[in-house]
């Protein structure tokens, strides 16, 4: 992975800083901070030689999955319109299969992760997979909690976490006919009026 040609871009959110950065086959990292610096530098230890998106149209893929990134802390996007080009162990690898099966606007626990891929006992190495995640909304890890509905962890911090499930339950279709169904009970449209 290290001698592929990667670009990134980094752009602002309402999640701080994203940096998005991939090579030809797909997102390699998604990271979020409050500081692009330190998310730059993060990334040329993890690739020496990467460097910025250009406006050629041979970097326009990802500049293209940075909107899609965005798309998402907005509450819509589709995580699997974007490939990604993570190596991982093959039970991680399997694991982040799962976790980007998840549909937008609901969560599983780890122990029903675990139990997805077949591993129904190995719900802290689910957990431990999450946090290896590293392109973290392409691989829906925010979308795993714990069994009693605690958030857990997140990579790039708990509140960024609550802030994408709040964002994307509110635009879920199920959640958005919850809204008209008791905005009809109580018959609110007449009341604008």
């Amino acid at each position: 992975m290290h001698d592929k040609r990667i670009r990134y871009v980094a752009v602002n959110s309402d999640l701080g800083v994203l940096l998005v950065a991939g090579s030809d086959a797909g997102v390699c990292a998604l990271w979020m901070a409050d500081e692009e610096a330190s998310l730059i530098k993060s990334l040329r230890r993890r690739f020496p030689l990467a460097e910025p998106a250009t406006a050629a149209s041979t970097d326009a893929h990802v500049r293209r999955w940075a909107r899609v990134a965005l798309e998402i802390t907005q509450g819509h996007g589709d995580v699997t319109k974007v490939p990604v080009d993570v190596t991982g162990t093959p039970f991680q690898k399997r694991v982040w299969q799962a976790l980007r099966k998840i549909p937008r606007g609901q969560t599983r626990s780890y122990a029903q992760v675990a139990a997805d891929i077949g591993r129904p006992t190995a719900f802290r190495a689910v957990a431990a997979a999450c946090g290896a995640n590293p392109v973290g909304l392409f691989i829906p890890c925010h979308r795993v909690i714990r069994e009693g509905g605690g958030l857990g962890g997140f990579a790039a911090g708990i509140e960024r976490k609550k802030f994408l499930l709040e964002r994307e339950r509110a635009r879920s279709p199920k959640m958005r006919e919850k809204i008209w169904t008791r905005a009809g009970e109580l018959n609110l449209f007449s009341l604008a009026r």
